[in-house]
């Protein structure tokens, strides 16, 4: 059983920057697919960033390029999201999740992940 823990949120003015941490445990040796997800009030779950365990091309969404950054530290076992010139309109509950697979990290099937973490809240004010 895979167990995703999210930590390094927290309150940050605009053009602040955060680094997120997904710590995870589980993980059978098989290549997973993992990515980063944000909910704010009132609004469905949308793909941030995915990437596949190992390595290989990450993927963004339109709204956080340039910006965001994913990272994994397998040695570790942790999945990093480096947030920079953050905005009002970036503040939500992130999660990260994952699913095992060998096909290319979806970031936009958010169904498509089988575990997910309990988030941790990212506050930026203007």
């Amino acid at each position: 059983q895979v167990q995703l823990v999210e930590s390094g949120g927290g309150s940050v003015q605009a053009g602040g920057s955060l680094r997120l941490s997904c710590a995870v445990s589980g993980y059978t040796g098989r290549r997973y697919c993992m990515g980063w997800f944000r909910e704010a009030p009132g609004e469905e779950r949308e793909g941030v960033a995915s990437i596949a365990t190992g390595g290989g091309s990450p993927y963004y969404a339109a709204s956080v390029k340039g910006r965001f950054s994913i990272s994994q530290d397998n040695a570790k076992n942790t999945l990093f999201l480096q947030m920079n010139s953050l905005k009002p309109e970036d503040s939500a509950m992130y999660y990260c999740a994952a699913r095992p697979s060998l096909a290319p990290c979806p970031l936009y099937e958010i169904g498509w992940y089988n575990y997910w973490g309990q988030g941790t809240q990212v506050t930026v004010s203007s």
